[in-house]
């Protein structure tokens, strides 16, 4: 009996000190909240009822975030998909007919025009698949659904700042399910840190405007540390057995062209690396038996674009395409 009155009175009390979760709110409730926070921050009333007027939980972002596709292509399968020969004669058909807006431009920002283009094409096929979700609506979803609330919060509000400052309207605002908008595909917070007027008119249009993607893109490079003095890097045979610690892009494991020499490393043709005064990176994004590749600042660049080594190599090769053929 006392053992049994015992046992009561600990799952009573363990009852009562459990955490008690809060229950979550409705999608209807978390964008009430969303507009209150919005009218605090300055954000027009009017604007906040139109921005999210009508909206409802998408589920295919949501599913889009959580099931994006595992790796499951080699480099030697996913480049020559990635950069297939239609794409680029298109790179360099479009190259040719943007030259001069490309050429002011990467002379103004520091980057060589091939790699806007490349970028371009490979974001957004030059301009032909953007998305069509309501970019709100998508990013309150996906702050809403909560695995990365923070993050995607964040951009609901610099969502909400470019509607305020006009940059576009409620309706135009279009893009990706994860919220990447116009042709260089800019989250809303990389809109607001990098979207630059390309053609002069006094807007930043990257939903239309072909000057203003090209300067978009040379202004976040350029912020990310571009160099256009330099390349992006190559592919190169490496000797028997080097060691796996010297593989990665950390700022510990970078080394001079001269000591990658040394080391062993070459060309993809066996011939001697470049006699140039650069630090480089050496990567193999598959594994040992797949390609491998010494990488300079500028990749390192692009990689702050995207944290993909896929994505960085097809605006890599397609940029060398284009330029070389």
């Amino acid at each position: 009996m006392r053992k049994g009155l015992i046992g009561i009175l600990i799952g009573a009390a363990c009852a009562m000190s459990a955490p008690v979760l809060a229950e979550k709110p409705s999608f209807d409730s978390y964008v009430a909240g969303l507009k209150e926070e919005g009218a605090a921050k300055g954000i027009d009333s009017a604007l906040l009822e139109q921005a999210f007027d009508g909206i409802s939980y998408r589920e295919r972002a949501v599913k889009a975030d959580r099931n994006q596709p595992e790796k499951r292509l080699t480099l030697d399968e996913y480049i020559p998909r990635a950069v297939p020969d239609w794409k680029v004669a298109k790179a360099r058909k479009l190259y040719d007919q943007h030259y001069n807006d490309l050429k002011r431009i990467g002379d103004e920002f520091g980057v060589q025009p091939r790699f806007l283009i490349a970028l371009w094409g490979v974001e957004s096929n030059f301009g032909a698949f953007t998305g069509n979700y309501n970019v709100v609506e998508a990013l309150t979803t996906l702050a809403y659904d909560g695995r990365r609330e923070a993050f995607f919060r964040n951009e609901v509000f610099a969502a909400l700042t470019i509607l305020n400052e006009g940059h576009i309207d409620v309706d135009a605002m279009k893009g990706s399910w994860a919220g990447a908008m116009g042709q260089c595909q800019f989250m809303p917070s990389s809109f607001l840190s990098y979207a630059a007027d390309g053609n002069n008119d006094g807007k930043k249009d990257i939903w239309n405007s072909k000057p203003d993607v090209f300067a978009s893109s040379a202004n976040y490079l350029k912020n990310a540390g571009w160099d256009d003095e330099f390349t992006w890097g190559r592919q190169v045979t490496l000797p028997k057995n080097i060691n796996a610690d010297l593989i990665g892009l950390s700022n510990d494991k970078g080394k001079t062209l001269a000591e990658w020499q040394a080391l062993g490393v070459r060309r993809l043709n066996n011939g001697d690396l470049p006699d140039v005064d650069i630090q480089a990176w050496l990567i193999q994004p598959d594994d040992e038996k797949g390609r491998s590749y010494l990488v300079y600042g500028n990749y390192q660049s692009l990689m702050k674009w995207n944290r993909s080594h896929y994505f960085a190599l097809a605006v890599s090769h397609l940029a060398d395409r284009i330029k070389f053929g």
